[in-house]
């Protein structure tokens, strides 16, 4: 009892700052009080407040990664590199992060500045993997981390098997987002397109039935979507994973639905988040 009580109070002093300063010492014994009665901080809460240790007190982060190797893409999102080193601060200082894929541009789409074609968002993925496996949050854990992929996304069959390969991504959970759309397609076995803004490279439309369009999306490739349906549940009974986020009802369901969008969760998967927006969670 006086080990929690001392971790207690630790807690509470260092919360206690936040409120007004006339107040703080009888706000801090209330927290106390609050804890010997059974209520409990987040994991980062308890771990790092009043420790003397420079840590996020928030679990959990959606954070974005853009269709640009640096700086930030057409969308204002950042770079990829520049989301690595956003990411691997928020994980050194004791936070999860997840994140949606979807905007870098699939396998062999083309890349204008270069001349070249990209190897897609599931090598990328292997980046932020090593990364993840190299920094050691706050607490002495290894960092925690969601990766999503929308189901229009090309590289969706990709990524959907991508554990399957022993040792790959061990540092992520992964889901795919699927939209009500999608998932009448699979009610009514009706074939569903994978499709993306980025330009296929000139090889890919000269060898495969590549279309543009009228909204401005390129077609890459036209799938049952049962039998993308069938892969999910197949490699979620072999490896348990990838998991499914119904993203359209995440977004129908959210109260702030009318000024932002939600396009990811937290690496456990219980809290759904718009890009670069912190959430209080237990982890």
């Amino acid at each position: 009892m006086a080990i929690e009580y001392n971790i207690y109070r630790r807690v509470a002093r260092g919360v206690a700052p936040a409120e007004p300063e006339a107040q703080r010492a009888k706000l801090e014994n209330e927290f106390v009080d609050n804890f010997r009665r059974g209520a409990l901080g987040a994991g980062c809460i308890m771990s790092a407040a009043g420790a003397s240790i420079d840590a996020t007190l928030i679990n959990c982060f959606v954070q974005s990664v853009g269709d640009a190797i640096q700086g930030v893409d057409d969308n204002g999102f950042p770079g990829i590199y520049v989301a690595l080193l956003q990411a691997a601060e928020t994980m050194r200082r004791g936070g999860g992060v997840g994140y949606n894929f979807s905007a870098i541009r699939p396998r062999g789409a083309r890349v204008h500045s270069t001349g070249s074609a990209t190897l897609g968002p599931c090598s990328y993925m292997d980046v932020f993997d090593a990364s993840c496996r190299t920094v050691e949050s706050a607490g002495a854990r290894r960092g925690a981390q969601m990766g999503i992929l929308d189901c229009t996304h090309p590289d969706l069959l990709e990524f959907i098997v991508a554990k399957h390969t022993k040792g790959r991504w061990n540092n992520f959970n992964v889901s795919v987002a699927v939209t009500d759309e999608f998932m009448q397609a699979v009610a009514d076995d009706a074939v569903w397109e994978l499709v993306h803004k980025a330009e296929p490279s000139p090889s890919q439309r000269a060898s495969a039935d590549i279309r543009q369009r009228e909204d401005g999306l390129w077609v890459y490739r036209e799938v049952k979507s049962r039998d993308v349906w069938d892969v999910i549940m197949r490699s979620i009974y072999d490896v348990a994973e990838p998991g499914v986020v119904f993203m359209s009802r995440m977004n129908n369901d959210n109260n702030l639905r009318a000024i932002e969008a939600i396009c990811a969760t937290n690496p456990c998967g219980e809290q759904p988040c718009p890009p670069t927006v912190a959430a209080i969670s237990n982890r």
